[in-house]
């Protein structure tokens, strides 16, 4: 997509995770946020790709896609036309 379209992320990591340092003893409260996440559940839409060819957006999210550590599956807008 090199520098066409335009890319959504539709996500945003607004979850802390806290933990606390190695050796501390039970007590004292909870440990300070060293983490943020977005626990996605299945049927999300994480990105939205517009202005490039269906056939440059399929490729590029197959790539991103092989990065991410969950199946995903590539949908379209039902009134897209795939030959316009």
């Amino acid at each position: 997509m090199q520098r066409q379209g335009q890319v959504w992320i539709r996500i945003f990591p607004d979850k802390p995770i806290t933990k606390k340092p190695a050796d501390v003893r039970m007590g004292k409260g909870k440990g300070d946020p060293y983490q943020y996440v977005f626990p996605a559940k299945p049927g999300r839409i994480l990105f939205e790709v517009e202005g490039v060819s269906y056939d440059i957006a399929k490729e590029a999210l197959r790539l991103g896609a092989q990065k991410l550590p969950t199946t995903t599956k590539f949908i379209v807008r039902r009134d897209y036309d795939k030959n316009a």
